[in-house]
């Protein structure tokens, strides 16, 4: 159990151009409040500014992502405080982040923690993990993605289900609805993204970076304008040393060194 001497976050030293966050309120079944919101975004800022991470992973723990917001926390807000609440500033910081990242999920990701989860980009369950947006069962609606993004991930009707009744899914509905990418035995889930991390972080990590910016403006942008800004991405990637050792590795017939450069 957490006492107030332990970090809300443990952020570990990276490992093969890896860094893992750890979600560590396990008295609070990890709930989301604001202090371990903003540790999140701190320390997800400090990866993607770092030269010696480029990849992170989020994971909770074994038994549990993350079973929402801190309900002591919103409990006594009224309207006023919801509309001037420092969170959706740092959502905002956390969907920022240019470098690839992996959510970890074993058991549940509940509310908040499923809306984490949303911010990452790809997405590894346990067989065991049970997803959802039970918001509604308070008598609120999901405030960080919960209604806005998960409708894009998943489309309407099935985002309507979820949030409607509150009720979660399993890791397999979530790997049919796109929700989750990979679905692996229960304990596996962080060894299985650390690994899906580290063969990321192989690869050059400018193009990994563009393609992410790419595939998540497909939220913000009509077609048209997406591929615009698609091509604009594609073709700033000529000038990158990264681009000339690709070829010339693939000429070559040899394994290209990355140096995000």
């Amino acid at each position: 159990m957490s006492t107030s001497d332990e970090p809300l976050l443990i952020v570990e030293a990276p490992a093969s151009d890896v860094q893992v966050l750890r979600l560590n309120r396990p008295d609070k079944r990890n709930a989301i409040a604001t202090a371990l919101l903003l540790a999140i975004a701190e320390a997800l800022e400090a990866g993607d500014a770092s030269e010696s991470v480029r990849c992170l992973v989020i994971t909770g723990g074994d038994k549990i992502f993350a079973a929402g917001a801190d309900i002591g926390e919103m409990a006594p807000k009224q309207a006023p405080e919801g509309l001037a609440d420092p969170r959706p500033a740092l959502w905002r910081r956390i969907r920022a982040i240019r470098k690839p990242i992996i959510a970890a999920v074993e058991g549940w990701c509940l509310g908040a923690g499923n809306e984490l989860l949303m911010c990452c980009d790809i997405a590894i369950a346990s067989r065991e993990a049970k997803l959802g947006q039970p918001e509604t069962n308070l008598g609120v609606i999901p405030g960080a993605g919960g209604g806005a993004t998960l409708t894009r991930l998943i489309g309407r009707s099935r985002a309507m289900a979820m949030v409607l009744t509150g009720k979660p899914i399993t890791a397999e509905e979530a790997l049919q609805i796109g929700l989750v990418a990979e679905v692996c035995d229960p304990g596996a889930a962080t060894g299985r993204a650390v690994e899906l991390a580290q063969e990321i972080a192989a690869r050059a990590p400018l193009a990994m970076q563009q393609a992410k910016a790419v595939i998540k403006a497909t939220f913000d942008h009509p077609h048209s304008a997406h591929l615009d800004f698609e091509r604009q991405a594609f073709s700033l990637l000529f000038s990158t040393e990264d681009k000339r050792e690709g070829v010339a590795a693939f000429q070559e017939k040899r394994k290209p060194i990355w140096k995000g450069r």
